[in-house]
């Protein structure tokens, strides 16, 4: 296990975090293909907010896979991208002592690894640790688990980087398998393709070599049992973004949580496989500097579904470097590592979220349970199920993030921010359904020029003016701000749905409120809404 106070003088953070000062920590991954660095501050309830992050793909391992040696100059360029990484983190207000590096497959495996290391201890003044194949795959899985919802399932979890391929088996709370295999697309492209667009005799043995060592995983992984497939990297996330694109027309603010199908997959493999590679750069989704090791990648995956039996995949934006961070708050924080008051993955992300933008916590639960009540009761009506009531719960508890910008137009700054805040846990469809609705809990309903509502699929435009129709309703029953109507009753008739409401003192404000706010209500379900006092609701 590492320690990684060596890195960072431990008392020092501890006596900011309790001085309430702003503590940064940067993280850095020195893998084969690419250098990633991730800049994060630490939050007073000991989860993190992302400050920056910055990429560099220097391919240090090219040629290494072979040599086992790494070249001058992909050293004098990692030298470079390191200190560019070390300015930017201390422009961004990193000590120099909080700034963690991490070196895997291709360093590690050098015979002048080492040398690198020693260049990049004198030259550039960071300390790095090179980890194992197994180390790194724990590391990925702490982040992969807090990046996906993965709750009492267990997960096969997958990362493919440029040397190496680790695989993982755990759940929300342990990690059962893991193993690191030297299946890295660099890898596999160097010792496999040598002609563009790759021959079929290459893509065979590329293939073959790939059956051979991801059979006795395979058996290992049944024997273990899984009840999802999740995939993270460089490689999965351009996959997953051509197919997306190609699918929707569309791109996302974020691909964690998109689910990507067998078949979807296919058709991406058969169409890219026999290009060049100078056609492939051109396909929207790819990053241009992979057109070449796409290629191991996507046969990889193609084996890989078949070996495990997958029907589709799931994207995790988090990997190797969120895990350093999550490993470190874990080893030293005893709130961070048994969070109380929101266990769930998709409640906490949400919570952290709202408690960043200062939210006012009493009145937005209060509206949350006041939305949810109206949803039970109208179920007869809209016929929504179990999830969308639990997308309606967290756009009430986030609807009025957007004061932490503004008053004016807060409703489209709680939009914003839900998009582009990087919650996890949730897919990307699911992100904006709740920022949809936060966005229509006041003011005009939707219209056809509001972009980002008519980017929304057909079922999903109608889950957000049923979701959005029942917030504005409740958030009008606080309209005093004082939490008086405590619950509500729904009765429905063939033209009208009846609210009665107990409140503890005069609701007369609140029923005014609720009145105003009718129209999108009425205009969704058809009926006329009545609002009366009834002291014996229950």
């Amino acid at each position: 296990m590492l320690a990684l106070c060596d890195f960072c003088n431990l008392n020092a953070v501890e006596t900011s975090m309790r001085q309430s000062e702003p503590v940064r920590l940067a993280a850095i991954d020195l893998g084969t293909n690419s250098f990633h660095m991730i800049i994060v501050e630490l939050l007073p309830d000991m989860s993190f907010t992302m400050i920056d992050r910055a990429k560099d793909m220097i391919r240090i391992g090219d040629g290494s896979i072979t040599t086992k040696t790494l070249s001058k100059e992909s050293m004098e360029q990692g030298i470079e991208t390191l200190l560019r990484f070390r300015k930017l983190a201390e422009q961004r207000g990193v000590e120099q002592r909080h700034i963690i590096a991490f070196a895997t497959s291709a360093i590690r495996e050098a015979i002048n690894g080492v040398d690198f290391m020693d260049m990049v201890s004198s030259k550039v003044g960071i300390r790095t640790r090179v980890i194992s194949g197994e180390e790194e795959g724990r590391l990925i899985y702490l982040a992969v688990r807090r990046a996906i919802n993965i709750g009492k399932q267990k997960a096969l979890m997958m990362d493919v980087g440029g040397g190496s391929v680790e695989f993982m088996i755990g759940d929300a709370k342990s990690l059962y398998f893991v193993e690191s295999k030297p299946l890295g697309v660099a890898r596999m492209f160097e010792r496999f393709i040598s002609t563009d667009p790759p021959s079929d005799k290459e893509l065979r043995d590329l293939e073959a070599h790939f059956t051979e060592a991801l059979r006795p995983i395979a058996r290992a992984a049944k024997a273990i049992g899984f009840d999802l497939a999740i995939a993270s990297s460089g490689t999965a996330e351009n996959i997953a973004a051509m197919i997306l694109r190609e699918e929707r027309g569309q791109e996302f603010e974020t691909l964690n949580g998109s689910a990507i199908s067998r078949k979807s997959f296919l058709r991406l493999y058969d169409k890219l496989l026999p290009m060049k590679a100078a056609e492939r750069r051109l396909i929207d989704g790819i990053d241009p500097k992979r057109a070449d090791i796409i290629v191991p990648g996507l046969v990889l995956f193609d084996v890989a579904m078949r070996q495990f039996g997958l029907k589709e995949l799931v994207i995790s934006e988090w990997a190797l470097r969120e895990g350093i961070v999550f490993d470190y708050l874990s080893r030293h924080f005893d709130h961070f590592r048994s969070p109380t008051d929101a266990p769930d993955l998709r409640r906490r992300s949400v919570i952290e979220l709202a408690r960043r933008c200062q939210y006012d916590e009493p009145r937005s639960l209060h509206i949350a349970d006041l939305s949810l009540q109206l949803f039970d009761g109208l179920h007869p009506l809209h016929e929504l199920q179990k999830a969308e009531r639990e997308l309606l719960d967290y756009a009430a508890i986030l609807h009025n993030i957007g004061y932490f910008i503004s008053p004016s137009a807060h409703h489209k700054h709680s939009q914003y921010i839900i998009l582009n805040a990087g919650m996890k846990g949730f897919s990307p469809e699911e992100i904006q359904v709740i920022a949809n609705v936060a966005r229509y809990h006041r003011k005009s309903p939707p219209k056809a020029e509001h972009t980002l509502f008519q980017m929304l699929s057909p079922r999903l435009k109608h889950v957000v003016r049923v979701l959005a129709s029942i917030l504005r309703v409740a958030n009008a029953l606080d309209r005093s701000h004082r939490q008086i109507v405590k619950r509500v009753k729904v009765q429905l008739a063939p033209k009208k749905v009846e609210l009665a409401i107990f409140a503890v003192s005069d609701p007369e404000i609140e029923i005014w409120a609720a009145e105003q706010m009718s129209d999108m209500f009425e205009s969704v379900f058809g009926r006329k809404l009545l609002i009366t006092v009834d002291p014996h609701v229950d």
